[in-house]
């Protein structure tokens, strides 16, 4: 999905809007939207990749996935792998509502320049993939406390060593 066109619609409205204006109110324009474009292409990455999110929380057997390239963005869904292994995250099991909220996360420089190489070689953005991993785990430990004899009950079988 080329993100240009609606970049460009969003330079023109606001040069429709600045027109109204005298000169140096377009030329302010102009400058404001020459420098908004990059925080505006951002923007909508980060909320195409919230919706690649969403959509994926309520898929069973696959995963959207945005994978840029230049000043696209890719959209991927992923389906089982042969082995009927999941090739991306877990979806997680109960649909995620409510607002998006930001956090500051603070990592060594070492394990976040490694996190980035991970989202890269899927794709994704380090937010979407750190999303995506957070919802991975919390399935997988869900999936552990389902999976797991409730305390005081009686647990029969055979372990081979």
């Amino acid at each position: 999905m080329d993100l240009t066109p609606y970049l460009s619609q969003l330079r023109e409205d606001l040069a429709t809007a600045a027109a109204a204006g005298d000169d140096n109110t377009r030329r302010t324009a102009a400058v404001l939207a020459a420098t908004l474009e990059p925080a505006a292409r951002l923007a909508l990455m980060n909320a195409l990749s919230d919706l690649a999110a969403e959509v994926t929380a309520e898929l069973e057997d696959q995963v959207v996935e945005l994978r840029l390239r230049g000043g696209s963005v890719e959209v991927v869904v992923v389906g089982t792998a042969t082995g009927g292994a999941p090739t991306g995250p877990p979806p997680v099991e109960e649909p995620l509502s409510g607002d998006v909220t930001r956090v500051t996360l603070r990592l060594f420089e070492e394990l976040k320049a490694k996190a980035e190489q991970a989202a890269n070689t899927q794709g994704v953005s380090l937010n979407t993939w750190l999303s995506q991993a957070v919802q991975g785990h919390l399935s997988q430990q869900r999936k552990q406390n389902t999976d797991q004899p409730q305390r005081g009950a009686s647990l029969r079988g055979w372990v081979q060593g």
